[in-house]
């Protein structure tokens, strides 16, 4: 009896030890079930250590993270519902005899976990492969994923399904968005009563001859003078003479500065303005007292600008030989 009691006491702590160490079957049943609910095993210090220790018969998937705005990492929010749904989509699939542990170690929960890697970014996804049994490859170091491009569920489920054995892989199908639906289908309603209500106000404006000339007078006046000109050339709004003063024209015809465009196109507009009234206007004004002031004035208007536009193509190139008075 004596020589079972010692054996039973020799025997009892390594039974202790043996019962208290989880097998690696039973560490992958605890952590899988673990993430059935969430997707994602949500990781501290201690477990994520549990989980990526040897020997592992399983595929571990890590996501390292910072989503406390403490942190400033914008990177992470914006790909954390990305992630979301990506793990809900592998841990909902039927893989067979694949083995795949998804987790999440947020940097408030693993900082020390964060320093043994040295890590100084965030996000990193970590993928450890088996280290026995179908799939290993004998490496200690998990394949790390670079976060460059767009930060998608569809770019990371390609890159897990070719990381990972051959077997089958879920289908990546995002649910439908009802309220984004629902949302635009109240938009188009609202535009559609918009339109339907003001159109007997909007069709005349549309219809109108006048809105139209003006657009277009305005258009033709906007691109003769120079305006992509000045964006494609980024030319100075004004330029400095020399003297203490500013010029307003440009020498030369292959120059010209932001205000010069501006200059001409108003003589320009001018110069339709009074050529409409001359041809359009005057015809129809039934007094002849009136009728002659106004082809009078007008003329006038015409003469004295088309006299200044004379003037600037003189400053542009000091060679030509025509002027009208009064420039």
């Amino acid at each position: 009896m004596r020589l079972i009691s010692l054996l039973l006491c020799a025997i009892w702590p390594i039974g202790i030890a043996l019962a208290a160490s989880p097998k690696d079957g039973d560490k992958f049943l605890k952590y899988k079930a673990a993430s059935r609910s969430s997707g994602a095993v949500t990781l501290d210090d201690a477990s994520y250590r549990e989980l990526t220790a040897e020997p592992r018969n399983y595929h571990t998937l890590l996501l390292l993270t910072a989503l406390d705005s403490r942190f400033g990492c914008d990177v992470c929010k914006m790909f954390q519902p990305e992630w979301e749904f990506l793990t809900r989509t592998w841990n909902k699939a039927n893989l067979g005899d694949s083995k795949l542990i998804l987790g999440t170690l947020d940097f408030a929960h693993g900082r020390s976990t964060f320093q043994q890697l040295q890590l100084q970014t965030a996000p990193i996804l970590l993928l450890f492969p088996p280290s026995t049994g179908p799939g290993s490859q004998g490496k200690d170091k998990p394949i790390r994923y670079d976060f460059t491009g767009p930060v998608t569920a569809e770019h990371m489920h390609l890159w897990i399904s070719r990381n990972l054995p051959d077997g089958p892989k879920p289908d990546l199908v995002r649910p439908v968005n009802y309220t984004r639906i629902f949302g635009m289908l109240i938009g188009a309603l609202a535009v559609i009563s918009i339109i339907t209500i003001s159109s007997k106000y909007i069709l005349p404006i549309l219809r109108s001859r006048n809105l139209w000339t003006a657009l277009s007078l305005l258009a033709i006046l906007l691109f003769t003078t120079g305006h992509m000109f000045n964006h494609i050339r980024k030319v100075p709004y004004v330029a400095g003479d020399g003297k203490g003063g500013i010029s307003y024209f440009s020498g030369g015809f292959q120059n010209q500065y932001g205000l010069e465009s501006q200059i001409v196109a108003a003589i320009y507009g001018v110069l339709s303005l009074g050529t409409i009234a001359l041809a359009m206007k005057a015809p129809r004004i039934l007094d002849p007292q009136s009728q002659r002031v106004t082809i009078i004035l007008w003329s006038a208007v015409t003469w004295v600008m088309y006299s200044f536009l004379i003037s600037v193509f003189r400053v542009k190139n000091s060679s030509y030989p025509l002027s009208i008075p009064p420039f």
